[in-house]
């Protein structure tokens, strides 16, 4: 029998076992990875449904639920220490950030922490906002210890509260446009006057009311979001631009807002605007440590 084997098994090579060693280490990593996916479910399309503001608990956590959402809405003159540019939190996240397709907070607790390529890391829900307040607000950070801080995720919690954990919910982010296509500045320019001047200014400025209150924000210049915001980079402005502007143009939509540029008209105007002046983000130079994962709108 010893010799009926020796005669049909290989001989073990320093070569042949280092590949069996290989060969097994491979098996065993496609096998964890198969486990792996078994153990992540799958999201499941759900639809997208806002709570009421009525709706919200009573006592101390809906006090601070609420307060979360004045933060919100008022972001600008409620933390006038963190916020430098003319913008609050639902300029980007439109009506309280429940509004399908224009950034809304339903279900966003679920997706965090999540790993952010920009940072090269995991971060969490805090550190999002905080990245929000630093680049969309061109500010400062808050205290992840503070109450601002806890309210806000107390609000996006309550927004999340009737999502299941791996639920896809149908409206999240702000819809896709087609990112092969190249602006045309002189139409993205002629497209802003006819289109977003009206609220937005002529020179960008945005729209005050009689008491200073900014009703719509500067798309430049020194109060407008910074380079390193994500509304700067042009792919992401004309997905915004696309679904959720201008508002007010038809019955649609919770404020009738959207769908009314193509693809390339919103890549037209969003080349416009985001090209135009606004204030530098110096830690820009932290972003993308791993240079593959940089998006090709990446105005740096």
């Amino acid at each position: 029998m010893e010799s009926i084997m020796k005669a049909h098994l290989p001989a073990l090579t320093p070569v042949r076992l280092l590949g069996l060693l290989f060969a097994s280490a491979a098996t065993i990593g496609t096998l964890a990875a198969h486990a792996a996916d078994q153990a992540t479910p799958r999201p499941e399309p759900v639809p997208f449904v806002a709570p009421r503001n009525s709706d919200m608990p009573a006592g101390p956590e809906g006090e601070l639920i609420d307060y979360g959402r004045r933060l919100m809405v008022e972001t600008r003159r409620l933390l006038p220490n963190n916020v430098g540019a003319a913008m609050n939190c639902t300029s980007c996240h439109l009506g309280e950030a429940k509004v399908p397709f224009a950034s809304p907070f339903v279900g966003i607790s679920h997706r965090f922490p999540q790993y952010n390529p920009r940072a090269n890391r995991v971060v969490t829900l805090e550190d999002r906002v905080n990245g929000c307040m630093m680049r969309s607000m061109n500010g400062k950070p808050l205290d992840k210890r503070s109450r601002e801080m806890a309210a806000m995720i107390a609000y996006m919690d309550w927004l999340s509260e009737d999502i299941p954990e791996h639920g896809l919910v149908q409206g999240m982010g702000i819809g896709k446009v087609d990112t092969t296509l190249v602006p045309d500045m002189e139409n993205g320019r002629r497209i802003y006057v006819a289109q977003c001047a009206s609220c937005h200014g002529a020179e960008g400025q945005g729209l005050q009311d009689a008491a200073g209150e900014f009703i719509f924000p500067p798309l430049w210049g020194d109060l407008s979001f910074n380079i390193g915001a994500g509304m700067a980079r042009l792919y992401k402005a004309a997905e915004f631009v696309k679904t959720s502007m201008p508002v007010g143009v038809h019955t649609d939509g919770r404020l009738g807002q959207g769908y009314v540029l193509s693809d390339q008209e919103a890549v037209d105007v969003a080349g416009y605007f985001t090209h135009q002046p606004r204030p530098d983000f110096p830690a820009k130079v932290n972003d993308w440590p791993d240079p593959s994962k940089r998006p090709k709108d990446a105005r740096y």
